[in-house]
């Protein structure tokens, strides 16, 4: 009996049935971030890294921004088949924002981080347009930047920040929109495991306390995702320590107001929901897929990845997509 796959973006399959099923790159970066839109997924990385497939994962091309190679690029959000925005992560001028609106053939550099002291962690859009990234804190405060029209970015008041809080450029994850205006992050450090919530785009922020562990540098939030205005999960702990299990998981079903301890494995750098009932978890020490919305977890398949958006994304260029068997 012939064995074929078929790609199947997280069907609703009990747990069980998942797997990985390993993509071949064409890289050996270490992949940070990913985006997808159909068959047409991005991914990005160390090394001035990003690359893009069209067919699915079954071939990919460089189409990373000249002059780069020093660059993490740590996020990268794929708005249609032509526009995609880029991050890159680092101290000071490090920390970018570029555009293409040709599918990657040419970039733009659009701003530049001009603060010694900064350094962007994520970024997300509301729409093609309209969009806000999320730094760490300058002077107490965290770094909020927005557009309005896609191309020029400023800087608004930010939330007072904690002493020893920060955010995490982990997956480019840590930074979670929806509908036209709203916004969550999340924060690490000794001062940190809280969420930050925006209804006004960015202006003013709620914040409210979580069980995710932030008893060092290492650790807190790394990771949030809603899968509508009201169901929302985070995920981190400590990446340091990532075979432990104490405070690597919240839930909300009100938006954020609360948050209720869960259950994962170890260490989660990022969390993706196709719905308010399937999501799935990765990090560097393992997976984890859920059938009722964050409640419960099984762990499954491979470690080693960083970020998920339907395909995975992880160390030495790994990049896997989810998948079950059909057998013919």
């Amino acid at each position: 009996m012939m064995v074929v796959w078929r790609l199947f973006f997280l069907v609703g399959l009990p747990a069980v049935a998942q797997s990985w099923i390993s993509v071949e790159s064409g890289t050996t970066s270490n992949l940070r971030a990913v985006s997808a839109k159909g068959q047409t997924v991005w991914v990005s990385g160390d090394k001035g890294t990003v690359r893009k497939t069209t067919d699915g994962g079954m071939t990919w091309r460089d189409v990373a921004p000249r002059g780069t190679a020093d660059v993490d690029f740590r996020d990268i959000d794929v708005v249609d088949d032509r526009i995609t925005f880029l991050m890159s992560s680092g101290q000071g001028p490090q920390s970018r924002i570029y555009k293409t609106t040709d599918g990657g053939a040419a970039w733009e550099l659009l701003t530049t981080n001009l603060e010694p002291k900064g350094f962007w962690d994520c970024m997300s859009f509301w729409d093609s347009t309209h969009g806000i990234i999320v730094g760490d804190p300058v002077d107490g405060r965290f770094t909020i930047m927005t557009t309005g029209d896609g191309a020029t970015w400023q800087k608004i008041k930010g939330p007072s920040a904690n002493k020893d809080e920060g955010a995490f450029a982990a997956s480019g994850t840590c930074l979670f929109t929806r509908g036209t205006r709203e916004a969550w992050f999340g924060t690490g450090g000794v001062g940190g495991g809280r969420v930050f919530h925006s209804e006004d785009g960015g202006q003013t922020w709620s914040i409210t306390k979580t069980p995710i562990r932030h008893d060092s540098a290492n650790t807190g939030i790394f990771s949030l995702a809603f899968s509508d205005a009201l169901h929302g999960i985070a995920v981190g702990g400590d990446y340091m320590k990532p075979e432990e299990s104490a405070g690597t998981i919240a839930i909300t079903t009100d938006g954020g107001k609360t948050w209720i301890a869960g259950a994962l494995p170890g260490y989660r750098s990022a969390v993706w929901c196709r719905d308010a009932d399937v999501c799935v978890a990765v990090g560097t020490s393992g997976s984890d897929y859920s059938s009722d919305g964050g409640k419960s977890w099984k762990p499954f398949g491979m470690d080693g990845y960083n970020a998920i958006s339907a395909f995975a994304v992880g160390t030495k260029g790994r990049i896997a997509t989810l998948v079950r068997p059909a057998l013919h």
